[in-house]
């Protein structure tokens, strides 16, 4: 069993920072990418960042200035995401996933946690 948890959701008035952490835990040997996606109402799930095992990142054109993407390597029996967020806008607003994919497993997600940003 693998399990992805999402923490670190909530409102935060436009031009405010938000960081997202992803616990992921479980059956797990190695992770071959771990990232995070949003889904807001009404639209397709979206790529927000990745971060690929050798510490390569992708991130979406409309938030490359203002996320920042980081892992903590220290723990040995979970792995940990997190996603840094800055100058928060409206259209930020969105459902965010955490997503790993663990080789010969495939793809898992979790829950999701609420971003709202007001304006």
């Amino acid at each position: 069993q693998v399990q992805l948890v999402e923490s670190g959701g909530g409102l935060v008035q436009a031009g405010g920072s938000l960081r997202l952490s992803c616990v992921a835990s479980g059956d797990i040997n190695e992770i071959n990418a771990m990232g995070w996606y949003r889904q807001a109402p009404g639209k397709q799930r979206e790529l927000v960042a990745q971060m690929s095992y050798d510490g390569s990142v992708n991130i979406a054109d409309a938030v490359k200035d203002r996320v920042t993407i980081s892992r903590d390597n220290t723990k040995k029996t979970v792995y940990l995401q997190y996603l840094q967020m800055n100058s928060l806008k409206h259209e930020d607003t969105a459902v965010y996933f955490c997503k790993a994919t663990i080789p010969l497993k495939g793809h898992y997600w979790g829950q999701g946690a609420q971003v709202t940003v007001s304006s």
